[in-house]
């Protein structure tokens, strides 16, 4: 491709209100542009790197059996209403009305359309098993959307399902989709961690997802490298050591004047933060409260305890909500109370603990669960962190923050029994189909794969998904031998099937050279003074290394590119 004839509107300046290198370098390379908040467009350059992932992406779900389909995006609501997620999924679903006043909505996944698809069409354990999936446009009304093709409005997925006739044989089938991300992401050549994930609004049994490491990511992860566990902290677990017995001391009131944090506690008793518990009172999904019990030295994971329990949403009370109560704000205390209480393990084996005593400035020490109040259980809520032991082999996890870009689920039944998606087994019986649910986030990985790959010139993109393989600068297109040089080399490019673009453009060095760093393509050549001398200069994006290339070692050096 001739620069210019080519659409590649380049900024010299960083874009107002962008934070992130994806984002900056996207733009100013000319790669996408926003037209409203979170939705965006793909320019040329965008699109050719967009298609190479896709390819890249078919290559593997293809290798592991999946059938491609393409469902639309208009999705009716009488699918979602059999599920029950039309009333629970949310705002971000986008909801509309067509002409004849029917409800609609634009798909942020497809699981019921896909169902569906499957019960209108099978009947028999014959007819199993089957593997989808697409790579299509979804839409999530996000409140905030944010760093460009990270989190957007409108955004490009793989969705994939898979529909078995028993859990062992879905797992399997989860097996294969799992090994196929891994060649998928490998291929890619991403640098990201496969971690044990909640299962979300998706539903399912359990759940994994594959997030890159960057620096910047949403996705807060702890792994051990010793055991190679990793999970989101949503989901992760962590050993708690075994504490000793003590001998139970008496309950006590204490005057603690204007005192409520943790950390105030522990300075003013003299006592460490793990010795005080934090009473948090939750509202549970606007029709009940709820009291929850953690370690001082811990940080209550609020998905932990919604899964718990099956609530849509939990969030803190308000400081009129505790009123209301009879509770004081800072003070509340499980001895006395009247809401259930709950507790986290971190309390099974520690005794002679500090809680409030429900009055304004005061608490009680030497509080034991069973002795002075009672609880529903003890559970994990409790949020993992870098330096915890880790669940299996007890050594310090690690933390890292990383960008979500696949994540599978095994479904179970939760969507064919909803809908009715059933087949007759072997011995004759109906049953529910098993599920399984695989997605990849498209346009989300061309933000990923800039992350992990760019200096502060611009992007520096792997190989195999490059919008070009070969950058060719002719720095004077005024200079004959010179712009007939860089056509001959165009040329030879072409024929060997290399990916080139030629930069003929009218334009200074300066100019070209800011211009291909920007843009980040893996190979240059530069038409430059040493012409006069046989030569052209070779230059590598990734590794900054520069050396001349004599004109009649270019064929040779064409077929090394090329491999």
């Amino acid at each position: 491709m001739l620069a210019s004839r080519l659409f590649i509107p380049t900024l010299k300046e960083n874009p107002s209100d962008v934070q992130i290198p994806s984002h900056i370098y996207l733009i100013r390379a000319g790669f996408i542009r926003s037209l409203s908040a979170g939705i965006y467009e793909y320019l040329p350059l965008g699109l050719k790197v967009l298609r190479k992932i896709e390819e890249i992406i078919r290559k593997h779900m293809d290798g592991a059996g999946a059938q491609e389909v393409l469902l639309p995006i208009l999705t009716p609501a009488s699918l979602w209403k059999e599920t029950g997620r039309w009333d629970v999924y949310g705002k971000e679903l986008f909801r509309l009305k067509d002409r004849k006043d029917t409800d609609f909505a634009l798909g942020p996944t497809h699981e019921e359309t896909i169902t569906d698809l499957v019960r209108k069409n099978v009947r028999s354990y014959k007819d199993l098993p089957l593997n989808f999936y697409q790579i299509q446009t979804k839409f999530r009304d996000e409140a905030r959307p944010r760093y460009g093709l990270i989190r957007g409005r409108e955004f490009i997925m793989k969705d994939g399902y898979s529909f078995d006739v028993s859990e062992e044989d879905a797992v399997k089938t989860y097996d294969a989709m799992k090994e196929a991300y891994h060649k998928i992401f490998s291929e890619l050549g991403l640098d990201y961690l496969m971690v044990e994930a909640d299962v979300g609004a998706i539903g399912g049994k359990f759940s994994h997802e594959f997030v890159v490491k960057v620096p910047n990511g949403e996705a807060h992860m702890v792994y051990c490298d010793n055991c190679r566990y990793a999970a989101n902290v949503e989901a992760a677990k962590f050993h708690r050591h075994k504490l000793p017995p003590e001998e139970l001391l008496p309950l006590q009131k204490v005057y603690t004047p204007g005192i409520k944090s943790v950390e105030e506690i522990s300075k003013f008793l003299n006592i460490p933060e793990n010795k005080v518990i934090k009473t948090l009172v939750y509202r549970v999904d606007e029709d009940g409260y709820v009291a929850v019990l953690i370690r001082g030295d811990m940080e209550l994971n609020e998905t932990k305890l919604a899964n718990h329990l099956k609530a849509l949403e939990v969030r803190l009370a308000t400081s009129q909500e505790l009123e209301s109560l009879g509770i004081p704000e800072g003070y509340a205390s499980p001895i006395g109370s009247n809401i259930p209480i709950l507790a986290d393990r971190s309390l099974e084996d520690l005794h002679n603990f500090v809680v409030g005593a429900n009055e304004f400035d005061y608490h009680f020490i030497n509080t034991n669960v069973g002795r002075d109040f009672n609880i529903e259980g003890f559970y994990d809520f409790g949020t993992a962190k870098e330096g915890d032991p880790c669940p299996v082999c007890h050594l310090p996890l690690k933390e890292t923050t990383g960008l979500e870009v696949g994540h599978i689920f095994l479904l179970g039944t939760k969507y064919s029994k909803a809908m009715n998606a059933n087949f007759v087994d072997r011995d004759g019986k109906e049953k529910p189909i098993i599920m399984g649910c695989y997605g990849i986030g498209v346009s989300r990985l061309i933000s990923a794969i800039v992350e992990q790959n760019h200096d502060d010139r611009g992007i520096i993109w792997p190989e195999n998904v490059a919008p070009f393989k070969l950058h060719i600068l002719v720095l004077n297109i005024k200079e004959e031998d010179a712009i007939k040089t860089g056509f001959e080399i165009y040329s030879k490019a072409k024929a060997l099937g290399i990916d080139t673009l030629l930069d003929d453009r009218d334009i200074s060095p300066g100019m070209k050279f800011k211009d291909t760093d920007l843009i980040g393509i893996p190979h240059r050549i530069v038409i430059g003074k040493t012409l006069k001398e046989g030569k052209v200069e070779y230059q590598s994006r990734k590794e900054s290394k520069k050396f001349q290339l004599d004109l009649e070692d270019l064929d040779n050096f064409l077929e090394s590119v090329k491999r």
